[in-house]
């Protein structure tokens, strides 16, 4: 437990910690119909006399605690749930919530985030804040819990979520899949995604050390999606050298019949838009994977880290590039450097603000940061450096500090300087 994230107030609560949510959902698509039952296993940091839970748009029917009813209040995105007693810190405790509503993103100052309609289908947009859209929780990227999905549609369409696909029924013209994710899971990065899809294994993956790799798509998008994410189980292999192990327990790539802005990563899952499945968008998708190793697995505890996250998730398109014939990474990097410095420079990288933690400044300087280190300090210990930052934060919670002591280990005091230029200054410096 660290607190409420200060670029998130409206967020989170510091006096207790998730350990697992347990979801039921029922999803009616032609009226946009959610209704639900989230069980939250958590135990309390401090002294506790009520839980507050983030909802959003959605209304809590019936609250218990501890298999008894419970009081519960309902305002500006909060439920407030009042306990039988008081709760020590230490002591473990569950809060069972049933709700319902019709599901639609919040308004932010990052956009509208969370759940999403579709032309026939929703999809989940979480981050930062969008989880409290679809199920009550504590939103906060530092509390991360394992999660199982149980989510019942009408027939015809399928469900892709967080975790791993288990068993699925069929009952009543009513289908109802699960999903369980054993590895601890930021809010932000739990999702849903329904639509007239068929799920079925990419070609290539699956064998001689690549994860299996499956493709959610609309029949009619089929084709178009085998030859947009051909190149995954190679890009897989490649990462696997360059940042250790896939990290995942499932690797999930998802199409939808609209067209989305951007892709978006998940717990083991992407998300991307039919607009997505030309061969120009092929460093998204190796940004999107990316994200697998650096932000889903090695996870940030603040927002103001976000480099950590949006930086490796970068400068691995510039890898995948050089891996796959294309331009060089030190290419990419002097070419995206010099736009960087053409632009104002008044962000720093460590702490950029809410307003400007997706900037496009973050992701292109925290790449060209990685592209500095490796140059200074060779290849031989920069990759060693990756691979033993996401082996030793393999599915915890880091920050920028513990960074620069990975890095004084791997290069020592001009490296951490180095370091401390590009992410402790406002001005853009010149690359090695």
């Amino acid at each position: 437990m660290s607190g409420v994230d200060p670029y998130a107030p409206q967020s989170g609560d510091a006096g207790y910690d998730v350990v697992s949510y347990d979801l039921t959902l029922d999803y009616r698509v032609r009226t946009n119909r959610l209704q639900g039952t989230a069980v939250i296993a958590a135990v309390a940091a401090e002294d506790l006399t009520s839980v507050v839970l983030d909802l959003v748009g959605l209304r809590a029917t019936r609250v218990r605690v501890g298999g008894a009813p419970a009081r519960f209040s309902a305002a500006a995105g909060k439920l407030r749930v009042a306990g039988p007693r008081p709760l020590a810190p230490g002591e473990p405790f569950e809060v069972e919530v049933a709700y319902a509503g019709a599901p639609g993103p919040r308004r932010s100052r990052w956009g509208a985030v969370g759940w999403e309609e579709l032309t026939d289908g929703a999809l989940v947009a979480g981050q930062p804040i969008g989880a409290p859209t679809w199920f009550p929780c504590n939103d906060r990227p530092d509390d991360r819990a394992r999660m199982t999905l149980r989510i019942t549609v009408d027939d015809g369409y399928t469900v892709a979520a967080t975790g791993v696909a288990g068993a699925v029924s069929r009952r009543g013209g009513r289908v109802t899949s699960t999903f369980t994710s054993d590895v601890p899971t930021a809010t932000y990065l739990a999702a849903v995604h329904v639509g007239r899809y068929r799920t079925g294994a990419l070609s290539g993956s699956g064998a001689a050390g690549v994860p299996a790799v499956t493709v959610t798509a609309p029949p009619v998008l089929a084709a178009a999606a085998d030859r947009a994410f051909a190149p995954v189980p190679e890009m897989l292999r490649v990462f696997d050298r360059l940042f250790g192990p896939y990290p995942q327990e499932a690797c999930a790539l998802v199409v939808t019949a609209d067209e989305l802005e951007i892709p978006l990563e998940a717990q083991g899952l992407a998300v991307f838009g039919m607009n997505h499945l030309v061969p120009a968008a092929q460093r998204l998708i190796a940004h999107e994977i990316a994200h697998q190793w650096f932000g889903n697995s090695v996870g940030i505890a603040r927002w103001s880290d976000i480099w950590l996250n949006e930086g490796f998730a970068c400068y691995a398109e510039w890898l995948w590039s050089e891996a796959s014939g294309g331009r060089s990474a030190d290419d990419c990097a002097r070419g995206h450097h010099e736009r960087l410095t053409a632009k104002p420079q008044d962000l720093l990288l460590t702490d950029p603000g809410p307003d400007d933690m997706f900037d496009d400044r973050v992701y292109k300087r925290g790449a060209l940061t990685l592209h500095a280190l490796r140059r200074s300090i060779g290849d031989d210990r920069f990759f060693d450096l990756v691979r033993g930052w996401t082996a030793a934060h393999r599915h915890a919670l880091v920050g920028t500090d513990d960074f620069r002591a990975a890095v004084r280990a791997a290069g020592g005091a001009d490296a951490v300087e180095l370091l401390s230029l590009w992410i402790d200054r406002a001005e853009v410096p010149s690359l090695p």
